[in-house]
Formats: structure tokens, C-alpha cells, sequence
């Protein structure tokens, strides 16, 4: 078979794997998302139990992205003031391991990536995979240099090369770049299966954050 019918078999197992996966999630750990949310709630019933984003997908076209609320309401509005704390270099994506505006469920929920969970929806829709890069917001994108585009070529995932990593939020962006390259240019139903595997190692290591 040629590369571009192997390529096109890929996707159609990928795709069918996701909808396997992420509806047995769903059912599976529906326990887990009911008690998530009612803890979310109990902490501050003024505010909502999900957070909804836009976020830029596939050949750049955005879509609407899910997690459960970890941080304060009005969390997006504070952040030109925690600029300056950036632990991200090399590149327009913001991150610092404790970020004051989490709360108190917020932070075990992200060390266990429990907030993630709702992207399982997500992946039904068929806005994102399992496994891809994760996808970045409108004005990350907008600042991305040619080669960092090419991050956008293939549907974005749940999980990654760089979320497995112990060390991503050292990692500067463009090594993160470099390791979402590597996996579209490797892709296979092995090498999903690979990530899959360590991701869940690193969720039950509580390395979420």
C-alpha cells in the first residue's frame, strides 16, 4: 500500500478509536465527572462547573473547547498582570506552575488532569483526537512563526509528546514545537497507543500541573 493510502487507513482507525475511547470514557468515568462537577459547585455555586474557550484546531479553524473550572471567575481578565511570571520561553503560550488564580479544586483536579476530562467531548465531535498537539488560543496562533504553524496540519489532541513530558513547563516553546513535528511526522495507531500508555502513567503520578 502507498504512503498516502497507508495515511488515509491511519486516519479512519484513528478516528474510529477516539469515538470508541472517549464514549467509554464518558460512561466509565461518569462517576468521577458527576463528583468533579458537584465539588466544583459546592466550592462557589455562583459560578459555572465547565469552562468553555475558543481554540484554534485543524488548519487553523477554531472550535469551541471544554474543561472543568479551574480557576476563579474571571481568571482571563487578570492575566496581562501575571505576564511578567511567564515560565514559558521562546514563544506566545503563558504558563506558571502555580498560578494564583486556581482554586482550591482547581489545583487537584489539574494535578490529575481530571480538569481535561470534558475535551473528551470534544474528541466525539471530531474537534480533536486522543492524540495530536494541544490546541493553542486564537492570539498564541496569531503570533506563530511558518514553521510553528505547522503544528496546525493535524487535528489537535487531548494528550501529546510534550504532555508526557516531566519537564514541559521548562521546556521552551520551540522544543514543544519540535516535539509536535516529530509526532506528525511519526504518527501511527503504535505510536498513539504509546502516548496513551505514558500518558496515563503520568496522571496517576499526579504530574498534571
Amino acid at each position: 500500500m502507498k504512503k498516502k493510502g497507508r495515511r488515509k487507513l491511519y486516519y479512519g482507525l484513528k478516528r474510529v478509536q477516539d469515538i470508541v475511547l472517549a464514549s467509554g470514557g464518558l460512561v466509565a468515568l461518569s462517576p468521577l465527572l458527576l463528583g468533579t462537577a458537584a465539588a466544583i459547585k459546592a466550592e462557589d455555586p455562583s459560578s459555572p462547573v465547565f469552562f468553555k474557550q475558543t481554540r484554534i484546531g485543524k488548519d487553523g479553524k477554531p472550535f469551541d473547547f471544554y474543561k472543568f473550572r479551574s480557576m476563579v471567575t474571571g481568571a482571563e481578565e487578570q492575566l496581562e498582570e501575571l505576564r511578567e511570571k511567564n515560565e514559558m520561553t521562546g514563544g506566545p503560550m503563558f504558563k506558571i506552575k502555580d498560578d494564583p488564580r486556581t482554586t482550591g479544586v482547581g489545583r487537584f483536579i489539574r494535578k490529575y488532569s481530571i480538569d481535561e476530562l470534558p475535551q473528551l467531548v470534544n474528541v466525539i465531535r471530531g474537534d480533536m483526537s486522543l492524540v495530536g498537539p494541544r490546541p493553542s488560543l486564537p492570539r498564541e496562533v496569531r503570533h506563530f512563526t511558518d514553521h510553528q504553524r505547522k503544528r496546525l496540519s493535524v487535528t489537535p489532541g487531548l494528550t501529546c509528546f510534550w504532555q508526557v513530558r516531566s519537564d514541559r513547563n521548562e521546556m521552551p516553546f520551540e522544543d514543544w514545537v519540535e516535539l509536535d513535528l516529530k509526532y506528525i511526522e511519526e504518527q501511527s495507531v503504535l505510536t498513539d497507543w504509546k502516548i496513551i500508555a505514558r500518558t496515563v502513567g503520568t496522571v496517576f503520578r499526579g504530574e498534571g500541573v
